[in-house]
């Protein structure tokens, strides 16, 4: 699933990340929820306490999947290689502690790759290893992933489009309806969120919410160019 770069930042709007884990209430019933409030693209991470292993693992994801399908949501696997060939995902999304970008396309052909990126050198590397898209964070803190690198505001964004990258980049970390604004207002194309969405009362309420914060800061950067 090769995705021209007009199309990735349409795709990238409004990522939703989710596991087991994550979750307050049934996966499946989030997703559903989610896509519902507007959600444009959606990543399986199955990590943290009490996540899914093995055949529990595949089974899950292939639910998820099938939700995606119904919803026409492409599906991205995190980290997974092997299971996203195995469930034909459209996509994965990989950080610098997995197996090289450029390995990593070899294996996947023209699925969809993302690449976390916390630096210029690492982000000009993965463009050149064949990288779709730059997830950039946390933009602020988050409690998520334990591994977490230092928060980076919306600084790097800042330096990737002045150093004139061009790639879609989307932020993460910590990120709400209440402050998405800002990082549509570095230019970013999109937000990636987890816990905004995933333990929401109503995670439709939740990604309606997101969505029209993303929306209506975007139409502004369009009429101020």
């Amino acid at each position: 699933m090769a995705v021209k770069s007009a199309k990735m930042r349409e795709l990238l709007r409004l990522y939703f990340i989710m596991g087991s884990a994550n979750c307050s209430d049934n996966p499946e019933e989030v997703l559903r929820s989610a896509i519902k409030g507007g959600i444009t693209l959606f990543q399986f991470r199955e990590k943290g306490k009490g996540c899914f292993q093995g055949e529990e693992k595949l089974h899950l994801a292939k639910r998820l999947q099938s939700i995606c399908r119904e919803n026409h949501i492409p599906f991205i696997v995190n980290d997974d290689i092997e299971l996203a060939l195995e469930i034909d995902a459209d996509g994965v999304h990989i950080g610098q502690e997995d197996e090289p970008a450029s390995v990593v396309r070899k294996k996947i052909g023209n699925k969809i790759l993302g690449v976390s990126a916390h630096n210029l050198g690492e982000a000009k590397k993965a463009i050149d290893e064949g990288a779709d898209y730059l997830g950039i964070g946390p933009i602020y803190p988050t409690s998520t992933k334990e591994d977490a690198k230092a928060v980076q505001g919306l600084s790097f964004i800042r330096e990737l489009k002045n150093a004139n990258i061009n790639i879609p980049i989307v932020g993460i970390g910590g990120i709400t309806a209440e402050n998405a604004a800002p990082i549509i207002g570095t230019r970013a194309d999109g937000v990636s969120v987890i816990t905004a969405i995933s333990q929401a009362d109503s995670p439709e309420a939740s990604a309606r919410m997101l969505y029209k914060a993303v929306h209506i800061e975007g139409n502004k950067q369009k009429n101020a160019h």
